[in-house]
C-alpha cells in the first residue's frame, strides 16, 4: 500500500516536470526559428557556391584582359 501511494505521488510530481519540459522545448524552438539561423550544411553549400563564383569571376576577368589586349593591338 505504501508503494502504491509512493508511486502515485511520484507520478503526480513527474507530470508537471514533463509539462514544463514540453513548454520549454516549444519556447526554445520558437526562439530558434525566429533567429533565422542556417544549418552547418547550408553554410558549407553557400561557401562552396561563393568559391565557385569567385573562380568563375577570375576566369572572366582574365578573358576580359585578353580581349582588351587584342583590341589595343
Amino acid at each position: 500500500m505504501i508503494e502504491t501511494l509512493l508511486q502515485a505521488i511520484l507520478e503526480q510530481v513527474d507530470q508537471p516536470k514533463k509539462d514544463l519540459e514540453h513548454n520549454l522545448r516549444a519556447l526554445l524552438n520558437e526562439a530558434v526559428n525566429q533567429m533565422d539561423l542556417v544549418s552547418k550544411d547550408e553554410l558549407e553549400r553557400q561557401k562552396t557556391a561563393l568559391q565557385n563564383a569567385n573562380l568563375r569571376l577570375a576566369e572572366l576577368q582574365t578573358q576580359v584582359k585578353m580581349l582588351e589586349s587584342l583590341v589595343q593591338k
